[in-house]
């Protein structure tokens, strides 16, 4: 009788207490080496947990809506021929995005039938389907149907390029325009090599792994972008002063942290913007707590860890924790949880220059401010004009929850904070 070995949860990183949200198999079923088990998934990465040797499931352990952690039993299997080990599997996707190549065919697909239409909203689980983490996710994402999809890689393994040959005109045309923006023709390949010299390099991961979530986020989100600017004359000498005192004792004081008080003062007068819309589309969820993403410049990309309950933090204890989690963005040692829960965004270019900038709205969120170098500027005070420091903001919101009238009197509100350090702790 051949020997029973138990299957536990491989190294997964830093990631604790996560949701399984596919089982690939069941008692009985025979498996070859690297064969998916599971597909774990949370809030900034999927990945699948393959088979370490082939073999026969005796029993599964686990089922999906589990949540699991490096080491936890998911199967009993009778070893087979046993294979060299699997590497344990590596994050496809930070905040729901796609990070891995496209895999090329390794035959020209046939065309594949219709899928069945699903329900508007239903999950789609494509239990049964034999395809990766990101290929579910690009299914979910474009609203294709993977039951209806042919795959054209090992085992029958769907790819992404099957995928986009189904969106690309092998399918039928109703199902090859779903909604939010899928069936969007390529941009044609061209090769360059053909004009000079060139040199291709690999994007960053951060960039990988971002880009298709702001793609997304286009698609979905009917942006409008509201601008304004602030007088911060008198704000920006308070600050000195406050920097001044705060250098003595290893830390800075930035305009950033007053951002984030103003911020404050705006989401709790117009909590319609510290919402996010449900997923039904048809209400909205209101949030209690005040979490704020900061935009973080570093070397491998843009990064926004979340600054939590800012509404109980002074100027203080702010600029202390803004220094703390901007050292730990640009060494690349956040946490996880330092990366989720932001109701509301602030990217700020203050440091670099420009005169204003539309940043893209981080769905969920509802609305996201940016902010670039203030300058001197001559300001009619009745009388004459008058040399202030002013500050232009940029707030891009959701327009199908916040409407202009909403955007202008947030931003409004905002911008008269700034201009009066005495209203911050009103």
């Amino acid at each position: 009788m051949a020997a029973v070995r138990e299957v536990k949860v491989p190294d997964i990183g830093d990631f604790k207490d996560v949701e399984i949200i596919e089982v690939h198999i069941k008692a009985g079923d025979r498996l070859a080496a690297e064969d998916p088990l599971i597909t774990l998934e949370s809030d900034k990465a999927s990945m699948e947990v393959p088979a370490p040797f082939a073999g026969k499931v005796a029993e599964v352990k686990v089922k999906a809506g589990d949540r699991v952690s490096e080491g936890d039993l998911i199967l009993l299997m009778e070893a087979g021929e046993v294979t060299s080990p699997v590497q344990p599997p590596s994050p496809e996707g930070v905040q729901e995005s796609d990070a891995q190549p496209i895999e090329p065919p390794k035959a020209e697909a046939p065309a594949p039938a219709a899928a069945p239409p699903r329900a508007d909203g239903e999950a789609k689980d494509f239990a049964g389907v034999h395809a990766s983490p990101s290929v579910r996710r690009l299914a979910r994402e474009l609203e294709v149907d993977l039951t209806g999809i042919e795959g054209s890689g090992d085992k029958g393994r769907i790819t992404k390029n099957d995928v986009k040959a189904y969106l690309g005109g092998a399918a039928p045309a109703a199902a090859a325009a779903p909604a939010a923006g899928a069936g969007i023709p390529e941009i044609p390949a061209v090769d360059f090599a053909n004009f000079g010299e060139i040199e291709t390099v690999p994007l960053s991961r951060i960039k990988k792994i971002s880009g298709p979530r702001l793609h997304r986020a286009w698609l979905n989100v009917p942006q409008v972008t509201q601008a304004d600017e602030a007088d911060i004359t008198e704000l920006e000498a308070y600050r000195k002063e406050l920097d001044a005192a705060a250098r003595e004792q290893g830390y800075r004081v930035t305009l950033l942290a007053f951002l984030i008080k103003a911020a404050v003062s705006a989401l709790k007068k117009y909590p319609d913007v510290n919402a996010s819309l449900a997923p039904d589309k048809e209400n909205l969820i209101l949030k209690k707590y005040v979490h704020l993403g900061i935009a973080v410049d570093t070397p491998g990309g843009l990064v926004v860890p979340v600054l939590r309950d800012v509404d109980r933090k002074g100027i203080d204890a702010l600029s202390r924790e803004l220094a703390e989690l901007s050292k730990k963005a640009r060494d690349g040692k956040l946490a996880s949880a330092e990366l989720q829960g932001a109701s509301f965004t602030i990217s700020s270019l203050g440091g670099i220059g420009g005169t204003g900038f539309t940043p893209l709205v981080n769905a969920p969120e509802l609305a996201i401010l940016g902010v670039v170098r203030a300058k001197m500027a001559p300001v009619w005070d009745g009388s004459a004009f008058v040399a202030r420091l002013m500050l232009p903001v940029s707030l891009s919101y959701d327009h199908r929850v916040v409407d202009g009238a909403l955007a202008a009197r947030f931003t409004r509100h905002l911008c008269h904070v700034l201009e009066d350090v005495r209203r911050l702790v009103l």
